[in-house]
């Protein structure tokens, strides 16, 4: 369980939201307020679903991180996994209308951002773990 890649899960979020399976197909789920705060320079801050769903992507991102600097047999396996996620997130980019928004957009940019930062994190891990005589 622990070699699931977590980015995985926004993109089964977003598309049970594209399914409609959220909001009843009632609208756009993702443009939805959370809430708003007016801030001490008279303006408004406000916080939609789409921005909660790109800050829940980069939290899982660090955990994801994290996990790519464990160096064993096991880490190659996160990295593959994370890659196919990647791949996942293009081809619906790609080939889904609906897919084709910038809250989409970002999260295959964040899951891209995993993939490399994922396979740079190992390589300098392993790189320090290998001992010269």
């Amino acid at each position: 369980m622990f070699h699931i890649p977590l980015l995985i899960l926004p993109f089964i979020v977003f598309n049970l939201g594209l399914a409609g399976v959220l909001d009843g197909g009632a609208g756009i789920l993702w443009d939805r307020q959370v809430f708003s705060l007016a801030m001490l320079s008279g303006g408004v801050w406000t916080m939609k679903l789409s921005d909660l769903m790109v800050l829940g992507a980069l939290l899982l991102l660090f955990f994801e991180i994290t996990k790519a600097t464990r160096t064993s047999n096991r880490s190659v396996i996160d990295h593959i996994l994370s890659t196919f996620v990647f791949i996942a997130y293009l081809v619906e980019f790609l080939l889904v209308r609906g897919a084709a928004t910038s809250l989409f957009f970002v999260l295959m940019t964040i899951s891209l951002i995993d993939v490399l930062a994922g396979f740079f994190v190992s390589i300098r891990a392993a790189g320090r773990d290998v001992n010269l005589l």
